[in-house]
């Protein structure tokens, strides 16, 4: 990894010990709440993966229209990532979970309650605008209220309440299918699930702490200080607010707030493109194809459908377990090592589905066991590495006068590219069969390449001494 110089007036990272004391537990329960946002990310985006044929039953709908419930939440979370950034770097990362707690009730609510197709799809879309605007705006809050040390983890707790969430579909799709599968209104329960997290992110974010880094941007230096007090000791809290207040009189010279300003500093553009390619290469290893469609792959692969959605629930499951591990070396471990065995272990997996799914006859007994391994293998190490740390790092890598602005455009391109993988993905198989993973194994090995060649390396080191190697020509981008 190449290094630039240090910017002359920034501080390097040589702070006092966290410590531990009620600050640590003030800490905990802001990342207990601000995640909440993660879980009903996780939650709306999973619970179709046993609700749709449900729904296509209800509505009669066509293949094509079934993919549409999907893609209409994609598209409004690609619009809501958009928005997202540009809004909570206006009225700030608290208020902005708040308001997306009361748009992901109102987005839930009515599609819970939708008499007809075209109005299911408007309130996906609704819904859709919350699931990106939360999945902007909680991981950049938490990367700015987290100490250094323990901001890989802290971001990771955000991962793990997004596949909690999926894994908690998953469940009730299961337990609801199986006891009350008969009942043509099953979809709704299903989809009504997520209202009481709703209520807990939207009361829990009104008792929360404003991002201090955001404070300070804004020139409430006070605040941020007193923010600082309430999850840091007394010393860490003054020499944090001293770091920040150095970046933040070089800000002031340069403050970029607009497309216009960001476009007229190459180093800008250049990052920003590197947020924007990671953001679709966690998306093109395919992962959100198994966590959407895993059910239709699993009876694919020779399961029946209620088998098929228990079996579901593992993938769930393994998520979790995975990202928990990932959470605990992550900070240990090198960012971009992490990305690196990722994106290598899951191209080999996509070689060994796709050639398990072509080889071995449809009437071999162990061929669904034999897929499902397979999958359940590439679920575990996508989940743990390249989904976790493709999170954390476009939380740390963008300065902090755009923060929102970047991360909200990069997570568009995330959310875009999974509407057009998601959309396509059942086509493709049609066309392709178990060929299709040969496709994704191709753009895991480029992931490879793409993590080597140009991210940066960000463990163990403070928001502000990343901006500062990067503006001074640094590190790989």
């Amino acid at each position: 990894m190449s290094h630039g110089t240090m910017a002359p007036d920034t501080v390097a990272l040589d702070l006092p010990e966290l410590g531990k004391g009620r600050h640590t537990a003030r800490l905990s329960l802001i990342g207990v709440i601000a995640t909440f946002g993660g879980l009903l990310f996780g939650y709306d985006t999973g619970v179709l993966n046993g609700a749709l044929s449900y729904i296509a039953d209800y509505f009669g709908l066509s293949p094509l229209q079934e993919g549409f419930v999907t893609f209409s939440l994609l598209i409004g979370a690609t619009l809501g990532a958009l928005a997202g950034g540009r809004i909570s770097d206006r009225i700030g990362r608290r208020v902005t979970i708040t308001g997306l707690g009361a748009l992901f009730f109102v987005g839930a609510l009515g599609c819970v309650l939708a008499p007809t197709y075209d109005i299911l799809i408007v309130f996906r879309v609704v819904l859709g605008l919350a699931v990106g605007g939360a999945s902007v705006t909680v991981p950049v809050y938490l990367s700015e209220v987290a100490p250094a040390e323990q901001r890989g983890s802290m971001i990771g707790r955000n991962d793990i309440m997004i596949v909690s969430g999926q894994f908690l579909a998953f469940l009730f799709n299961a337990v609801i299918g199986n006891v009350l599968g008969g009942n043509e209104h099953v979809w709704r329960i299903m989809l009504a699930v997520a209202l009481l997290p709703a209520v807990v992110l939207f009361l829990g974010m009104r008792r929360m702490p404003e991002s201090p880094r955001w404070l300070m941007a804004q020139g409430r230096s006070p605040e941020a200080l007193d923010v600082l007090r309430t999850i840091r000791s007394e010393a860490r809290a003054q020499a944090e607010m001293e770091e920040v207040r150095v970046l933040a009189r070089l800000d002031a010279v340069k403050r970029s707030t607009s497309w216009r300003d960001l476009v007229a500093e190459p180093w800008l553009v250049r990052l920003l493109f590197v947020g924007m390619g990671l953001a679709a290469l966690a998306q093109l290893t395919g992962i959100n194809s198994v966590m959407y469609y895993g059910t239709q792959v699993l009876e694919q692969a020779g399961f029946t459908r209620n088998t098929a959605l228990i079996f579901n629930v593992l993938n769930g499951l393994i998520s979790i377990v995975a990202m928990l591990v990932g959470v605990m070396v992550v900070n240990r471990v090198g960012r971009r090592s992490m990305l690196i065995l990722g994106f290598g272990c899951a191209t080999a997996l996509h070689v060994f589905i796709g050639v398990i799914g072509i080889v071995v006859p449809l009437d071999n007994p162990a061929r669904p066991y034999l897929l499902t391994v397979g999958m359940f293998g590439f679920l575990a190490i996508v989940q743990g590495t390249i989904q976790l740390v493709s999170w954390i790092m476009m939380s740390e890598i963008f300065p902090l006068r755009v923060r929102g602005l970047m991360i909200g455009a990069s997570v568009a391109v995330l959310w875009l590219t999974n509407a057009l993988i998601s959309l396509a993905f059942l086509p493709v198989v049609q066309t392709l069969d178990f060929a299709t993973f040969f496709l994704f194994g191709g753009c895991c090995l480029f992931g490879v390449v793409f993590t080597a060649r140009w991210l940066p390396e960000t463990r163990d080191r403070s928001l502000e001494s990343i901006e500062a190697e990067l503006s001074a020509g640094g590190a790989r981008v």
